[in-house]
């Protein structure tokens, strides 16, 4: 049986309510989200990093690197940016001047990531807010007239959309005597060969941890798909959505992102890109067979980007908001 999280409908909690959406409206910041009651982290990068750092694979007891796991040894930091172009200039944040920028390096599957690490002080809704905008880098190459996969220049149309691979928001969550879990939720643009797909997808398995490494359970390549390495083990949801690339790789248009999950249940609830949204309560979430120790109550979250084409791809971040219902 499924519990879902029961709603507080006294005049207390509606009083309570009322004045925090007055506060949040008069807020220049914040009146841009929709956050759930208690707001845990509220992250403009104008102002830092936040918190947000690469994400870093296990390594032994005597400090040696190279016991860590061969597709973390390279992944990339975030950064701070302010969305520099060789056309435009300075671009800047949706707010202000810096944005938090994931950059891949230049090779096919190369993925950089940025993790907020937290703990839950409770169980219920969990909320992920952000603004967020994707690119290829943009580079001047007359062969470009030439295309790319789907794409080639027609003045509308840019080959740089093609070279764009994916982008991830997803948590690592632990709780419950040791059950751990990862929900994931993942916009494929296109795929290695510049073929436009624009999906959401899923994965059907638990994403590959440094202690299955250790067992020898599994050993990832340079440049594996971390979340699950397997193209089988990842689903389509629902149909295809364009977003706004908008012509060439120096423009840009930032997008709107909320994802829910249930932390009591386990369980995904609804994702939002823009105006789309999308029910993903029947969205499976696959929870590790064996238990994980020293990991109670964690809650992380990370957004990723995956080039596939080989072009350096990024994922710029205005700002987050993180929020729960407990």
């Amino acid at each position: 049986m499924i519990v879902m999280p029961t709603i507080d409908r006294s005049p207390d909690h509606d009083l309570a309510s009322t004045l925090r959406t007055a506060l949040r409206s008069a807020d220049p910041q914040l009146s841009k989200f929709d956050p759930l009651p208690r707001i845990l982290a509220h992250d403009d990068f104008n102002s830092g990093l936040h918190g947000w750092v690469e994400l870093g694979g296990n390594y032994n007891g005597k400090g040696e690197y190279s016991s860590l796991d061969r597709h973390f040894r390279d992944f990339r930091p975030p950064q701070l940016s302010s969305c520099d172009f060789f056309d435009v200039g300075t671009h800047g944040a949706m707010s202000g001047t810096y944005a938090l920028k994931l950059a891949t390096r230049p090779y096919p599957g190369h993925t950089a990531t940025g993790i907020r690490r937290l703990t839950m002080s409770g169980r219920g809704l969990l909320q992920i807010e952000a603004y967020l905008a994707y690119k290829a880098e943009a580079v001047v190459d007359p062969a470009a007239e030439n295309g790319f996969g789907d794409m080639a220049w027609d003045g509308n149309s840019h080959p740089s959309e093609a070279q764009f691979g994916a982008f991830t928001v997803a948590t690592d969550l632990c709780g419950d005597d040791g059950i751990r879990y990862h929900t994931v939720a993942r916009y494929q643009n296109a795929d290695e060969n510049g073929n436009m797909l624009r999906q959401w997808k899923y994965p059907t398995v638990p994403e590959p941890t440094p202690r299955e490494h250790y067992e020898g359970k599994v050993d990832l390549p340079y440049a594996a798909d971390f979340t699950a390495p397997d193209p089988d083990d990842w689903q389509v949801y629902g149909e295809p959505q364009e977003l706004c690339m908008n012509e060439v790789p120096t423009k840009v248009n930032w997008h709107y992102l909320r994802w829910v999950i249930d932390t009591r249940t386990r369980r995904n609830v609804e994702l939002q890109l823009n105006d789309r949204l999308m029910d993903w309560s029947d969205v499976p979430v696959p929870i590790y067979e064996e238990r994980y120790g020293s990991l109670e109550n964690l809650l992380n979250f990370y957004f990723s980007v995956r080039s596939l084409s080989g072009q350096r791809n990024f994922l710029y971040l205005d700002s987050v908001v993180i929020s729960a219902d407990w």
